[in-house]
């Protein structure tokens, strides 16, 4: 019973009632990026612009982002939930609501929030619902935060036209939550670039093999 009832509780996202009731401040992370050395929490050099993921596990995720030419920085962190300043350990119980997220700053002028969008969506199922492959709860859900009405648009139209693709593919429907960015909580300074400090740690990111084509209308 008591199996059961955990498993439900990372399956459903928790009523504010049921959450953790978490901190009022900030857990401590990092200053600075394992890999860049830039500031973490900014300040960001004016023009950058903001993106948030979710697709599984943040290891693995925030390597992919960390690798792209025209990101300035990438963190790992917590959004979409109810619990204020989570742990991690807080979060895998299914009991603040969270996703695991990256954040990415990037130089628009270099790389496009399209280009983003094609990376997320290429690198993980996002017909999965609350899961991603082995990695079982609310925690690993498909996410796309977005910061401006551009992104929000962008976003949808992606994730429609990949959604023909993946049907045709004989997938199923995209889970993918879409939703204007929720305030975003920095992981844990051992989370921070987590496969940059242990090259060989765990990535459980797997995508479907189907090519996502942007619709050219997209620009964000």
């Amino acid at each position: 019973m008591f199996l059961s009832d955990m498993l439900n509780k990372k399956l459903n996202l928790p009523k504010p009632s049921e959450a953790l009731p978490g901190r009022d401040r900030p857990i401590p992370t990092a200053s600075k990026h394992f890999v860049s050395n830039r500031p973490l929490k900014g300040p960001y050099p004016e023009g950058m612009e903001t993106a948030m993921f979710g697709l599984g596990c943040f290891w693995g995720a925030e390597r992919l982002f960390w690798q792209v030419e025209g990101v300035w920085v990438t963190a790992a962190g917590y959004a979409g939930g109810v619990t204020p300043n989570p742990t991690y350990q807080e979060t895998c119980t299914g009991l603040t609501g969270h996703a695991e997220v990256v954040l990415v700053v990037y130089d628009p002028k270099i790389v496009s929030y399209a280009e983003l969008l094609k990376l997320f969506w290429e690198s993980h199922d996002p017909t999965q619902g609350m899961r991603q492959g082995n990695d079982v709860g609310t925690t690993y859900r498909s996410a796309i935060y977005t910061f401006n009405d551009a992104q929000h648009q962008a976003a949808i139209a992606s994730r429609d036209a990949y959604e023909g693709s993946l049907r045709g593919a004989g997938r199923g429907k995209i889970t993918t939550e879409i939703a204007p960015a929720p305030e975003f909580y920095f992981a844990e300074e051992d989370h921070q670039q987590y496969l940059a400090k242990n090259p060989y740690g765990y990535c459980g990111l797997q995508g479907t093999g189907v090519s996502c084509a942007i619709p050219a209308a997209v620009s964000a």
